[in-house]
């Protein structure tokens, strides 16, 4: 195979009417418009894993703890391969369209797949090697261990499915097209409600696999995915197509100088995860369990930001790629805004009423208990969250990753380095959730004032 590094620019054509409406339809209408089925398939995907989550919390404590020790690695994964590098290639894509350079949009395909399956493998080598000596790091011991063990086992065996389903699915998401990835998604999503108890369980012919079916499910479910995504590609209705290339260097930098950033970024929300888990775990495997439950809410957030991400990184790349800044910016703020009121609406309905969503999955005093804990103190800051994510998706699109960068650092500084000072002054879990929830305002804070002290432009556009 051959890599250039350097490549002629391809020819100049006209925009798309799917583009044209990036470019010119009104910013509101168009992002809602295209945020609306992204956010409900993200609801659906996470249904899955709640549903998931709630069957494997039948069989006990143990199964319970022993998936929350490696829901933090397969996050890392959905986040980067979706949410990092995903935007990458969505913005590399979007600003190729926006500048008319459909043939350089076409060959960020095979780009895309190239760079998510390496990922893909280096994960499955990750997982399987280092995997069981993480788990008991942050705490897990015995029954949850072996759980932990047996679910990565699966999970990370097949992650490369999971990566690439990622990298066709933001390949078409970069055109402006929301709906076939939303019904596409959404449609497995469905199917996996009667399929991950069966496995789990067992039914009929169908062995009982325990915690290793869900895991299972999910592989199947992306497995079945990444076909669809491939065919439709391959089609004419596609606005980009997967087609035969040479690699070439600057398309794989184009990419990769967004997701890269972004991935240091995912890489700081695991981080916190992991030192707060291990900090929780300090109290007991039924304190890892009621945290995990709880952070599970959080972790749900970022699915329903990804639903107005996504549009974000399509509708600022495209604009930006056409050389529309000021609206590139409307765009960004738009969607912030938006995120911040759906986000905060959701932390404060948590903390006010926590066992609506605690006993979903969990029965046992002691785990409520920490439950409850942690979304009293850390709901009220999700707002920050969805704002300062939202910011972060945009600043894809734009290109801009320093800031977000920035941001995540002081976050990780505010709540892992926060939480762990904390627990060594006050051997309290209270100060631990709220150092959680410093962090996530710092996010959020630091991300809308780059923005405002133009961090994309400079300060004269961004205070036009």
């Amino acid at each position: 195979m051959h890599v250039h590094l350097m490549s002629m620019p391809s020819a100049t054509i006209a925009p798309n009417a799917r583009t044209l409406r990036l470019l010119e339809a009104p910013v509101l209408a168009t992002l809602l418009r295209l945020a609306l089925p992204n956010v409900l398939v993200m609801l659906a995907q996470s249904a899955t894993g709640l549903v998931e989550t709630a069957f494997v919390g039948r069989l006990g404590t143990d199964a319970l703890a022993g998936m929350s020790l490696v829901f933090p690695g397969v996050m890392l994964m959905q986040m980067i391969g979706a949410g990092a590098m995903g935007g990458g290639i969505a913005s590399a894509i979007a600003r190729a369209l926006g500048a008319g350079r459909r043939d350089d949009a076409d060959g960020l395909v095979l780009h895309a797949l190239a760079i998510n399956g390496a990922l893909g493998l280096a994960f499955t080598v990750a997982g399987l090697l280092l995997g069981p000596a993480f788990y008991r790091a942050l705490g897990g011991d015995a029954g949850a261990l072996a759980a932990a063990n047996q679910y990565s086992s699966v999970v990370f065996g097949g992650a490369i499915l999971m990566w690439v389903m990622n990298a066709l699915a933001s390949c078409i998401r970069g055109t402006g097209n929301m709906l076939v990835p939303a019904l596409v998604i959404g449609g497995g999503a469905v199917l996996l409600v009667p399929v991950s108890p069966m496995l789990i369980f067992g039914y009929g012919p169908v062995p009982r696999l325990g915690v290793v079916g869900g895991g299972v499910a999910m592989l199947l479910y992306y497995a079945g995915a990444s076909v669809i995504f491939a065919a439709y590609l391959r089609s004419r209705r596609a606005a980009v197509r997967l087609r035969l290339a040479r690699l070439q260097g600057r398309a794989l930098w184009d990419i990769l100088r967004i997701g890269l950033v972004a991935a240091l970024v995912s890489l700081q929300t695991q981080i916190i995860v992991s030192v707060a888990t291990s900090l929780v775990g300090r109290f007991g495997t039924p304190a890892i369990a009621g945290y995990g439950v709880g952070a599970r809410l959080e972790y749900l957030l970022i699915p329903l930001v990804f639903g107005f991400g996504a549009p974000l990184v399509a509708m600022v790349g495209t604009n930006i790629g056409a050389g529309q800044q000021q609206r590139a910016l409307r765009v960004a703020w738009m969607g912030a805004w938006l995120a911040f009121g759906m986000t905060e609406f959701i932390g404060i309905v948590a903390s006010l009423y926590p066992d609506l969503w605690l006993r979903i999955f969990a029965q046992d005093p002691a785990v409520l208990a920490a439950g409850r804990l942690y979304l009293r103190l850390v709901g009220p800051a999700y707002g920050f969250f969805g704002l300062g994510t939202a910011i972060y998706f945009a600043s894809q699109g734009a290109g801009r990753m320093r800031w977000p960068l920035i941001a995540a650092l002081l976050r990780t500084v505010f709540a892992a380095a926060g939480g762990y000072a904390a627990l060594t002054w006050t051997g309290r879990l209270a100060p631990v959730f709220m150092a959680l929830a410093a962090g996530l305002l710092v996010l959020g804070v630091v991300n809308a004032a780059a923005l405002v002290r133009g961090a994309w432009f400079g300060p004269a556009l961004s205070n036009r």
